[in-house]
């Protein structure tokens, strides 16, 4: 066997993982362009970009008259790009001469990202053991539940890679009720930091239940479903309580995860529901778990930040000092995570400004740009629940699917390649 060679660095890293994506979405519109399913390359690459990154979003109108192989391709690219395309032949990149775990920090560069063993390769068995066994039991579930082979397979795939490629027009709205509770609660788990889930494993579920991050990730989506059904339901009498309270904790946690499943027309909502929704588009999961968005972590370290600036203000003599889980975040971990946020914000108003020349209106560009950046699927107004990305022109498409897989590198891999800085490394500040 081939050892690792030493030359390999972060820089490399950055343009190779990228590239992989890249060539890896290219690849995976193929099947698409060979099947009739699309007749342009744009339309093509702009699904098979929505699949691998997790996003969910299509330009496909009528979903259920596509064939059955078609539909499985679609959730398949789902379950390969979430947990990292290059994650999974992290057992592989040792026999080409590339160190793993350069590969995939530059794939998933997130707040906790890090080697549950000593070598990567088997950190990344570990991981996609992990996965592949929850997806498992997501599958015996749902095939439990009535759903057949095909469907449950496929529903299992989107669930876990927090995609929300469904096999019908009404996306997860023919599900039945106890489907949609089951999904619910694996969206969750799929939200979840799956480092802890292997932790879980050797020091029991108080690792789970202890950690911070995941407590603030429950919190926050339990919040939001609370205000929204309250909202929904104390101005729709004709509502039943039951289903309006599954109705908005069913797609906070599915917009929260980045998922992108959706039960009915949450567009339709009173304007408190769905600014409540929409903040959520800016959240995200867990560091280290298959869901997109700035992560839980970040908003967290961004929020510790804010309350030691109020305490200098009020006591500047005093040494505050930002923790999670009782560990100390030094100063670079927190200007990364500031940073980053800033970086998502402009790059989220970059693509509403270059989306926005369809003149398709503001909360339709504004939400295309957060929706795709954050890998969640759907949006408000024309591309909201019951419409589809369609009505973008070829380039408003171009733009999505770099913000797509922009969104998946978290940012900084690809856009680091566009730093002259990456190209010279000599180059004076």
């Amino acid at each position: 066997m081939r050892k690792p060679t030493k030359s390999m660095n972060p820089r490399k890293g950055f343009l190779i993982v990228s590239a992989i994506w890249v060539i890896a979405c290219v690849i995976g519109a193929v099947p698409f362009l060979i099947s009739g399913t699309f007749d342009n390359f744009i339309d093509a690459f702009f699904e098979a970009s929505s699949g691998f990154t997790t996003t969910g979003a299509t330009v496909i109108s009528d979903i259920e008259s596509c064939p059955k192989p078609i539909l499985f391709w679609r959730c398949l690219t789902h379950w390969l790009g979430g947990m990292g395309i290059v994650v999974f032949f992290a057992a592989l990149i040792p026999m080409w001469g590339i160190r793993g775990q350069i590969a995939a920090y530059a794939e998933t560069p997130g707040p906790s990202k890090g080697k549950l063993t000593s070598k990567f390769a088997e950190t990344a068995r570990n991981l996609y053991g992990i996965y592949i066994l929850i997806t498992l039991v997501l599958v015996i579930i749902l095939k439990i539940l009535q759903m057949s082979w095909f469907d449950a397979v496929t529903t299992a795939f989107s669930t876990m890679a927090t995609g929300g490629f469904a096999n019908t027009n009404d996306n997860a709205g023919c599900f039945s009720v106890p489907v949609k509770v089951v999904l619910v609660f694996f969206m969750y788990l799929a939200g979840i930091n799956f480092n802890l889930f292997y932790r879980a494993g050797k020091q029991g579920p108080k690792v789970i239940i202890k950690d911070q991050e995941v407590r603030f990730y429950t919190a926050i989506m339990l919040t939001g479903g609370l205000l929204i059904f309250a909202c929904n339901f104390w101005h729709k009498t004709d509502y039943n309580a039951g289903m309006t309270m599954l109705d908005s904790i069913f797609n906070v946690v599915s917009i929260n995860t980045t998922t992108g499943f959706t039960i009915g027309d949450y567009d339709s909502w009173l304007t408190f529901s769905r600014m409540v929704l929409f903040t959520f588009f800016f959240i995200g999961g867990c560091a280290s778990s298959t869901g997109g968005g700035i992560k839980v972590s970040r908003i967290m370290i961004c929020l510790k930040l804010v309350k030691r600036s109020f305490s200098m203000r009020l006591h500047p003599n005093r040494v505050g000092k930002i923790t999670m889980n009782n560990v100390g975040i030094d100063t670079d971990t927190a200007i990364r995570a500031t940073g980053f946020v800033f970086i998502y914000i402009v790059t989220i108003l970059v693509g509403t400004l270059l989306i926005s020349m369809n003149d398709l209106g503001f909360m339709t560009s504004f939400s295309c740009a957060a929706s795709c950046l954050g890998n969640i699927g759907p949006g408000f107004s024309l591309i909201g629940p019951c419409y589809n990305y369609g009505v973008l022109s070829g380039f408003s498409k171009l733009v999505c699917s770099f913000l797509m897989i922009a969104g998946r590198l978290e940012l900084y891999t690809l856009f680091v390649l566009f730093s002259p800085y990456y190209w010279n490394p000599n180059k004076s500040k």
